[in-house]
């Protein structure tokens, strides 16, 4: 099960539980430009394989990195994304969502919140999860409050290709 972990630059040396990509993704940094740039040299120097920036494919292509994610409101970005030969992740909240990103020929998506986190609303839980699987023929990336090995073997059994998370990575 693929395992994404969601930091910043001022936590990315305390990531634990070996993640197989890693997404910069700072939301009040002004300075995520040159940030982002100090992040993905630390985060290759540290061996982490496939670096990611959050919500910036220009971003993302100028400083080489592995891919981008994407939020809910850039959907018209993942063509251009994709045409600069990037990586991309779109962050989903219901089955439409997923389905028009897929039609976009996306890479992955997010679906959240699985479960309790703070600030995100209620949870959609394992069963939605389940659904969204069923209605789309896309790696799904269980997102949202994910924080135990037990919710990320419930996600596997839903049928998740992967797990994102910012706590579970900081244990």
């Amino acid at each position: 099960m693929l395992a994404y972990a969601i930091t910043n630059s001022k936590t990315l040396e305390n990531i634990t539980n070996n993640p197989d990509i890693i997404l910069y993704r700072d939301k009040e940094n002004k300075n995520y430009n040159v940030d982002a740039k100090e992040f993905l040299r630390n985060a290759r120097n540290l061996g982490f394989k496939r670096v990611f920036l959050h919500g910036n494919y220009k971003l993302a292509h100028e400083l080489k990195a592995d891919g981008v994610h994407l939020r809910r409101d850039q959907v018209a970005d993942i063509v251009k994304a994709k045409e600069l030969g990037l990586f991309v992740v779109y962050s989903s909240h219901n089955t439409n969502e997923a389905k028009r990103a897929k039609e976009l020929d996306v890479n992955m998506v997010t679906f959240s919140p699985i479960f309790t986190t703070p600030n995100k609303g209620i949870p959609v839980g394992i069963k939605e999860l389940e659904k969204l699987i069923e209605a789309i023929s896309l790696p799904v990336i269980a997102l949202g409050g994910v924080l135990t090995k037990k919710q990320i073997q419930e996600c596997k059994s839903a049928g998740a290709y992967g797990f994102a998370s910012i706590r579970y990575f900081h244990s």
